[in-house]
Formats: structure tokens, sequence, C-alpha cells
């Protein structure tokens, strides 16, 4: 079995009940933008700032590689979700918004669905067990999606 199955099956296993599924499917990619928006909101030393590249861009690049190392299909599907991030933060900036005040909200909110979920689950979040589950939570997101379209993962 590869990795991102093993990955996959594992944190299913507290991811059964359908409420706590649903708090899912609207927490995990809220939580991966908002994650994006405060590492966009750290500033930068000006020799990045003048090229517009911010820590979120930074981290991107070895979190979509981890990606396209488990799986081609769910690290495209990954870069799609980060590219529809930035456009999410780059609508905050435009409206004027804070984006570090927007994202630190829904971040707190998001969270705190995430962990009532698991307590209707009646199971420990996956991530308290291993750190990779905190990038494996939008994989498992995106696999529900790619089994709709046919995509093997």
């Amino acid at each position: 079995m590869r990795q991102i199955e093993l990955l996959l099956d594992r944190y299913g296993e507290s991811h059964q009940n359908k409420t706590n599924v649903v708090i899912h499917a609207i927490a995990v990619p809220s939580i991966y933008f908002v994650t994006l928006g405060l590492l966009y909101a750290i500033p930068v030393p000006d020799l990045l700032a003048q090229f517009d590249v911010t820590w979120a861009h930074i981290i991107a690049i070895p979190v979509l590689y981890y990606y396209f190392l488990l799986s081609g299909p769910i690290g495209a599907a990954m870069t799609l979700l980060t590219l529809a991030c930035f456009g999410g933060i780059a609508v905050l900036e435009a409206a004027g918004l804070s984006v570090w005040q927007f994202c630190l909200a829904l971040f707190v909110v998001m969270w705190i669905l995430q962990f009532v979920g698991h307590k209707v689950e009646g199971k420990k979040p996956s991530f308290l067990e291993d750190l990779r589950f905190l990038l494996v939570g939008p994989a498992w997101w995106w696999v529900h999606w790619l089994k709709r379209m046919n995509i093997s993962y």
C-alpha cells in the first residue's frame, strides 16, 4: 500500500461521523486558507518584499512538493487550492480588510469547529498523534472530490 493510502486510511479512522465529516469539509480548506493568510501577513525582509514574495509563498513550495511526493493528482489539486487561497488573500486586501485579523479570527472559529466535530465523533484529532496529519487533512478533503471526478489519486 502506498504511503498516501496509509495516511488517508489512518486519518479516515477518526473521521467517520457524518457531522464531523461535514465540519471538516468546511474547516479543513478554511484552515489551509487562513494559515497561508497568516504567513502572508508576516513581514518579510526588503529583499523579498521587492519581488512580492511573502512567507506564504516560501512555505507553499515545500508543502506542495510534499503533496506531489504523496500523489501527483493530490499535488495538482493542492496547487489549485493554494492558488485559490492566494486569490482569496488578494480579495481581502482589495476589500481593505486586514488579512492577519480576518485570518486569525477565522482560524480560531474553524479550529473550534474541528474540535466540536471530534467531540461528536468521540475520537481525538489525528494530528495529536502525528503532525503530518495537519497536511493530510487537505489531501483527504481533495480525495473526496477526485473520486467524484473518477480521478485516481
